[in-house]
């Protein structure tokens, strides 16, 4: 396993049953650094997040794992696919990914919340197996973790070509409200209400957003925290507030927005969020129309240094192992 050392944890590779696959274990800041959402009270204005102390990891701690070796959904702002296409982990691909970062830590016995996301490369709703490994997560962490609270998140961008996608989702939903109580979470990657939008920056590749509307109001009522629809916002991209709420439910749905990160491909096809990093403007004209029409929202912040150590979303340091750059 090689591991990288960032501001709030590791990004690490290690040998996958068919090639590399990449993973990172990492702290957080603490919600009150990095969350805007009135709903949970927390109403300060982020305007830059400090690179400063993480919380402890018997706090919280985050493990993102990868579902396939690449992705093949070849979305313009990541840079996943220049890893390759999308083939899918296996069973045991995904439960070492997860035990490698656990035993970085052997002195965790504990935490009061270890969010495992299945986001770091490939497409989820591709690989069943990740549907399987999410059920056996309490039973395979107990020996390791105890009575810890396992939060795992699932991240889509709700590809048209997936003949079983509303299934897919309807297990993961009753993997939420049955084996977790509520307890883990769904996302939907939507970045913009403009359809023509969304064709650009997913390549052709996901469903329309009146699709997606049809998917969500075929999931059961959420337990726990509601179902998320996540908004990268780049400078132009489009959030049309009325037009979500009449396609989704806000008593099921709420609407998470973060900057779209800085990865090599945002640059080259020169997708940024202009002060995303520094300032509150970029995210208060939408957030004020989507609480107008009903939507609970969360505005989320990096700290630049989380960026520029690319662990946030769309990044993959094996993009650059395949172009030569060994340098993180």
């Amino acid at each position: 396993m090689e591991k990288y050392e960032v501001p709030t944890g590791h990004i690490c590779i290690t040998d996958g049953d068919h090639g590399k696959l990449e993973f990172l274990s990492i702290g957080d800041y603490g919600k009150e650094k990095n969350i805007k959402a009135d709903f949970l009270g927390l109403k300060d204005e982020i305007n830059g997040v400090p690179n400063c102390d993480i919380m402890p990891l018997s706090k919280k701690w985050v493990i993102t794992i990868s579902t396939q070796y690449g992705c093949s959904m070849n979305c313009k702002f990541c840079d996943v696919p220049k890893v390759g296409r999308g083939v899918n982990a296996t069973v045991y691909d995904l439960y070492a990914q997860i035990m490698s970062a656990i035993q970085l830590h052997p002195e965790i016995k504990f935490t009061e919340r270890l969010n495992i996301h299945y986001a770091r490369m490939g497409e989820p709703t591709f690989n069943k197996n990740v549907l399987t490994n999410a059920r056996n997560l309490k039973s395979e962490l107990f020996s390791y973790l105890g009575n810890s609270l396992i939060h795992p998140v699932l991240s889509t961008m709700l590809p048209k070509n997936n003949p079983e996608l509303s299934d897919y989702l309807w297990e993961w939903a009753k993997i939420k409200n049955i084996d977790f109580n509520g307890d883990a979470g769904l996302q939907f990657s939507i970045n913009s209400t403009s359809d023509k939008q969304r064709n650009h920056m997913f390549s052709g590749g996901a469903c329309s957003l009146s699709e997606v509307s049809r998917l969500g109001k075929r999931l059961p009522i959420p337990k726990g925290r509601k179902y998320t629809l996540n908004f990268a916002l780049a400078d132009y991209y489009k959030v049309d507030a009325r037009k979500l709420a009449d396609l989704f439910d806000t008593r099921y749905f709420i609407v998470k927005i973060t900057p779209l990160h800085a990865t090599t491909a945002c640059e080259k096809n020169n997708i940024k969020t202009t002060g995303g990093y520094d300032k509150y403007t970029p995210y208060q004209k939408a957030e004020d129309e989507l609480k107008k029409f009903g939507f609970d929202v969360l505005v989320f912040i990096p700290s630049k240094e989380e960026d520029e150590s690319r662990i946030t979303c769309g990044n993959a340091i094996l993009a650059d192992k395949q172009r030569g750059n060994d340098e993180v």
